[in-house]
């Protein structure tokens, strides 16, 4: 279940967040309902797998701001590794931090679910 415990649980900055959302927790969880369902995740993962490193510079800077703007820590911080890297076109395996990401995302969206 989503609450303000679970996300903390979870690793996110919830008065950061919470601030940005004018305090308002409905608001906050909308957000990060709708943050977990972003088509960018997947668009990041088809990008990196097709090493077109350009496009996944754009989807992982989109996800850098989505995940800072909700302080969703465990998702910010490899996902803004990603975004240092590719902006300098960095040609390296990116499947850890891809990983990270992507298993950050699944944990919030069950917390989301139940």
């Amino acid at each position: 279940m989503l609450t303000l415990d679970t996300l903390r649980q979870f690793g996110a900055d919830v008065d950061s967040g919470l601030s940005r959302c004018m305090n308002k927790e409905d608001f906050y969880f909308m957000l990060i309902k709708k943050s977990v369902k972003e088509p960018g995740f997947g668009k990041l993962k088809d990008a990196l797998e097709q090493r077109d490193l350009d496009a996944a510079f754009e989807f992982a800077h989109s996800l850098k701001g989505v995940a800072g703007n909700l302080s969703l820590t465990p998702i910010f911080e490899p996902v803004s590794e990603m975004t240092e890297l590719l902006r300098s076109r960095t040609d390296t395996d990116y499947s850890e931090l891809l990983e990270k990401v992507l298993t950050a995302r699944d944990e919030l969206e069950k917390l989301c679910e139940s």
